[in-house]
């Protein structure tokens, strides 16, 4: 099983914030914060490999702290060594 580092975790958000601009133009989901949350936690399943057992799901329409609390739980269970997510995704929440 991947596991995640924060290095890792870092890098996969600065890569997401190289193509902002393009992530949210292309990706109208919801709000500019909400599309880069969606795409920070679908580069995480990916990234990890989850399968669907593991793969956060929505009922409802998600908004970005559902998103958020989504991408907790992935780090929380797939993070080694274990990490606080909050300065990254506080980062990323910035528009």
């Amino acid at each position: 099983m991947t596991r995640l580092s924060e290095n890792q975790f870092v890098t996969i958000i600065e890569g997401i914030e190289e193509d902002r601009e393009i992530i949210i133009r292309h990706n109208p989901i919801g709000t500019p914060v909400e599309t880069l949350l969606w795409m920070l936690m679908s580069c995480l399943v990916s990234y990890l490999s989850l399968n669907d057992n593991e793969t956060p799901c929505f009922t409802g329409r998600p908004d970005a702290e559902t998103y958020k609390e989504a991408i907790r739980f992935i780090v929380r269970n797939h993070s080694d060594p274990e990490f606080d997510p909050e300065p990254a995704l506080d980062r990323l929440s910035q528009v």
